[in-house]
């Protein structure tokens, strides 16, 4: 019975993303806004990234508004400024991202909990210092008027739709991505020393080259979307590289499900979908709410929802097994 069960939930697990690859190909048809659907996916890739280090190497970062909302900066710059291609704009702004997170990895990785969260939150204040005072990131009227330029000289990304489609191939590819690396040798490796780092380094791992390379991978991650979400939207503003987005980000993946793989996806589309339905119905009180809805979840659903939903599964299959009659 618990192989029966087993295979019941990696059938359903199939199903569920097979049902959101085909819900992600025709959203834009079933009249949702284009717009919204890819800031939507920019967050979702931006709560994956920051779940790579906190959901499967168990490392909290209050910082990572920092590589998000600075690559969006360098990107909106390149395309703005040097007219570089959308392409090579959005490379740079991963490729900034990353350095970023090399830089800050190599100053907080030797510390743990809550020195490492503080330290990434004091560094991400000096990069939104930083894009408030630079000449070229427009102060607090931000980096306007980006273009999103035509992809590979070949495909226009003025029209919504084009560039819908685009931003989720890439979001599609980064999902993979951070799939093969957390199912990888390197991804076992990193699970290890989230559950027992003494252990991990008893057995002769350099934890802290692991820990390093998972930072500057999701700060190349968290890059990418925050270079994509200036593309979508046309601007860069200070509201990606502000601490507050470090919470947010945050909340997505706690919502959602630490440690899963479409945790954070579902998280990041509560949080954006009610910021967008009740920003105008309820202005600045929309924190509030969201907050409320962050202290019931943390008290019902301590895994967070698709956690819980995992663990269900995982409770039947014990039962199974116990029930199950000895050979």
């Amino acid at each position: 019975m618990a192989p029966t069960l087993m295979t019941r939930a990696a059938k359903l697990t199939r199903i569920g993303y097979l049902g959101a690859l085909v819900l992600l190909l025709i959203a834009p048809l079933l009249g949702l806004y284009p717009v919204f659907l890819m800031q939507l996916l920019c967050f979702a890739l931006f709560a994956c990234a920051f779940n790579l280090l906190l959901g499967f190497t168990g490392l909290l970062s209050f910082g990572h508004a920092a590589f998000f909302g600075g690559a969006a900066y360098v990107c909106g710059w390149f395309l703005t400024a040097q007219h570089w291609p959308p392409e090579w704009g959005i490379l740079a702004g991963v490729a900034v991202a990353a350095l970023l997170g090399l830089l800050m990895g190599l100053l907080a990785i030797r510390r743990q909990g809550i020195y490492f969260a503080m330290i990434t939150l004091a560094l991400a204040q000096m990069v939104y210092f930083v894009c408030l005072q630079a000449p070229f990131t427009g102060g607090e009227d931000g980096l306007q008027g980006v273009p999103r330029g035509t992809l590979f000289g070949v495909l226009s990304l003025r029209s919504d739709w084009a560039m819908y489609y685009f931003v989720a191939v890439v979001f599609v590819l980064s999902f993979l991505l951070i799939s093969r690396i957390v199912h990888s040798p390197y991804g076992q490796v990193l699970k290890m020393i989230r559950e027992n780092e003494p252990r991990a380094i008893s057995l002769g791992y350099q934890v802290d080259r692991y820990k390093l390379l998972a930072f500057v991978l999701s700060a190349a991650l968290s890059g990418l979307a925050g270079s994509l979400k200036t593309v979508v939207m046309g601007f860069a503003s200070l509201d990606g590289a502000h601490w507050a987005t470090s919470g947010e980000v945050i909340l997505m993946t706690l919502v959602g499900g630490v440690g899963t793989f479409f945790g954070p996806v579902l998280g990041s589309g509560i949080v954006v979908a009610l910021q967008n339905q009740l920003a105008d119905k309820v202005g600045a009180w929309v924190t509030v709410i969201i907050g409320v809805i962050f202290v019931l979840c943390v008290l019902t659903f301590r895994r967070g929802i698709v956690g819980e939903v995992l663990a269900y599964f995982e409770r039947r299959r014990r039962l199974a097994t116990d029930a199950a009659p000895v050979q």
